[in-house]
């Protein structure tokens, strides 16, 4: 960070920064989902290509939410971190309970991955909104 530029400016450039890298991944996301089915009729090399853009727009996402993190105050981290923390084991446990009652049959259908992600999304979102409010 600059001497002349204010800590309220570098946050909002690193939200912005990391909304533009999350955008792009969602949508090269969508295109590497779709495509097959309705743009390049499951043409496999396209497919590679979408999946490897995709990919490499992730690897942006991952270091924008780095840059993004870094440059947050010491309460701010604390609020994400232990935010985090609480995604990350919901992620897991959750994970695998859910893999295991599909697995053991215990429940209709296949174990779906985008379920997995949804419950991971709204852990962190609770867990921030949560440490915002504890903290304020």
């Amino acid at each position: 960070m600059d001497k002349s530029e204010s800590w309220s400016s570098v946050t909002q450039r690193n939200t912005k920064n990391l909304g533009i890298w999350t955008l792009m991944w969602v949508l090269t996301l969508a295109i590497a989902t779709f495509g097959p089915l309705f743009l390049w009729e499951e043409e496999s090399s396209l497919t590679l290509i979408a999946v490897i853009i995709n990919a490499v727009f992730g690897v942006g996402m991952i270091l924008a939410n780095r840059r993004y993190i870094n440059g947050l105050d010491e309460l701010l981290k604390k609020i994400h971190l232990e935010a985090m923390a609480m995604a990350l084991g919901v992620g897991i446990v959750g994970g695998f309970t859910y893999s295991l009652l599909d697995t053991t049959n215990l429940i209709n259908g296949d174990a779906e991955i985008s379920v997995i992600c949804i419950l991971i999304a709204l852990t962190y979102l609770t867990g921030i909104f949560l440490g915002q409010k504890r903290y304020a």
